[in-house]
């Protein structure tokens, strides 16, 4: 059964999430290691996990359950990478997918903005979060839930 993973902490498309899960009938783990407080759903298909503090304990929670019959929905490209390496579909917050061909140079690129920020240069980091990265997104979900289910040859909404 095909599940939706978020790692939470800092995400901005749970509300997203939740809605297109409930349409299809999907659960969601909503995974955080509780820095930041989170309203719980009341849908029972919604879990709200907490992990023990740790830079990748949600990263880690998520890495070891999710299949090649779920999603993630992350920001954060080493668990996107952990996530493909399981076959598992990866997205990002702002709709981007993450596949094999391009979570190669989105580490890379990672490890380069961590070696300038050592250094003292100011990367800048990510732009803000607007309308259209939350339309890019749903849009996004849509397809590859719909990609999951029928490739775990479940029924589609």
């Amino acid at each position: 059964m095909t599940a939706i993973y978020i790692d939470a902490d800092a995400c901005p498309v749970r509300e997203e999430v939740y809605r297109v899960a409930e349409r299809v009938g999907l659960d969601v783990f909503v995974v955080s290691n509780g820095s930041r407080p989170i309203r719980p759903s009341q849908n029972p298909r919604i879990k709200m996990v907490i992990v023990a503090e740790g830079a990748d304990a949600a990263d880690d929670w998520i890495a070891e359950r999710i299949t090649a019959a779920d999603i993630c929905v992350t920001n954060d490209i080493p668990l996107a990478a952990r996530c493909l390496k399981k076959n598992a579909r990866s997205l990002a917050a702002n709709g981007k997918l993450w596949t094999e061909n391009n979570i190669g140079n989105a580490l890379a690129g990672r490890e380069v903005g961590k070696y300038l920020r050592e250094t003292g240069v100011n990367t800048g980091g990510p732009p803000p979060f607007s309308k259209a990265d939350r339309s890019r997104f749903l849009n996004a979900l849509d397809t590859v839930v719909q990609a999951a289910l029928r490739d775990a040859g479940q029924p589609r909404a």
